[in-house]
């Protein structure tokens, strides 16, 4: 089923007509001029006046002819069209889905809690009444499937640089969700605008152990980065020595050295410096 426009004319001009046939209805009957031709014309402006319509912005009627669809009316105005055909009116304005917090398990196995808004609208007016019972209704079902099949295919949080996250790949995911959403849609004569993820978190049975996994990766984190910040400040001391010829250590002095400078940038708490009063090597 494809979408097509429907015959139509100008209501306004039609409706002269209609008022030029009944005042010529009107004047036979009375003037006893052709009783017959007047109630012709009277019967042909009761029949005519069922195909009158009035179409708001955004809005469009899908006309049925006994059974058969004839087309879709789209120009918002006054019109006339055929009076034996029925109609049903449709919106073509844009509108939000936002589905509950779902319950499901992430490409990990996590049970997460996972919402979003899909933002769509018919943009095939055919598809939308006729392949579909609601299309309203297959809107909400196949949405929710599709968010229940995103979560399942990626992992709530990446452990590996590079692997794509529904924390980590926002956007990737959202993509990949309007154009899974677009797929299943598309039967239903239905474009989706935008889907964004509303709300994302652990399921509360594992929340409290994920909040502890993830500070401790932060931890590893910032300890890995102080190490690698530590590690540069000494071979930057110990070059600086050297090429300053301040003084000339040995191996076994430059690691001393080296354990000493660590032990000072690394440590939480606040370290208590030595004085060496004798020889270096005392």
């Amino acid at each position: 089923m494809r979408e097509k426009k429907a015959f139509q004319m100008n209501g306004f001009l039609f409706l002269l007509i209609e008022l030029f046939l009944l005042g010529a209805g009107l004047i036979l009957i009375f003037g006893m001029e052709s009783l017959a031709l007047g109630i012709i014309c009277i019967a042909l402006v009761l029949i005519c006046a069922n195909g009158f319509g009035l179409i708001q912005p955004n809005e469009a009627h899908v006309l049925t002819f006994f059974g058969r669809y004839v087309g879709t009316i789209r120009k918002d105005g006054f019109y006339w069209t055929n009076p034996l055909v029925g109609r049903k009116k449709l919106s073509l304005r844009v509108r939000n889905f936002h589905s509950d917090k779902i319950k499901v398990n992430d490409a990990d196995g996590n049970p997460i809690i996972i919402g979003a808004v899909i933002v769509w609208r018919v943009v095939d007016t055919a598809k939308a009444v006729f392949d579909v019972e609601n299309f309203s209704a297959f809107v909400d079902v196949q949405s929710e499937t599709a968010i229940r099949a995103l979560a399942s295919r990626y992992p709530y949080d990446s452990h590996e640089e590079g692997n794509p996250s529904l924390r980590g790949a926002p956007e990737d995911v959202v993509e990949t969700l309007r154009e899974e959403l677009q797929e299943r849609l598309e039967i239903a004569g239905v474009e989706v605008l935008e889907a964004r993820i509303s709300h994302l978190a652990y399921a509360p049975e594992i929340a409290q152990a994920m909040l502890r996994r993830q500070q401790a990766q932060a931890v590893i984190a910032a300890r890995k980065q102080i190490v690698e910040g530590a590690m540069g400040m000494v071979k930057m001391a110990l070059q600086g020595l050297e090429q300053q010829g301040v003084v000339e250590l040995d191996e076994e002095r430059k690691a001393a050295m080296v354990n000493n400078l660590l032990v000072a940038l690394v440590s939480e708490g606040e370290t208590t410096p030595v004085i060496n009063t004798g020889s270096l090597y005392s």
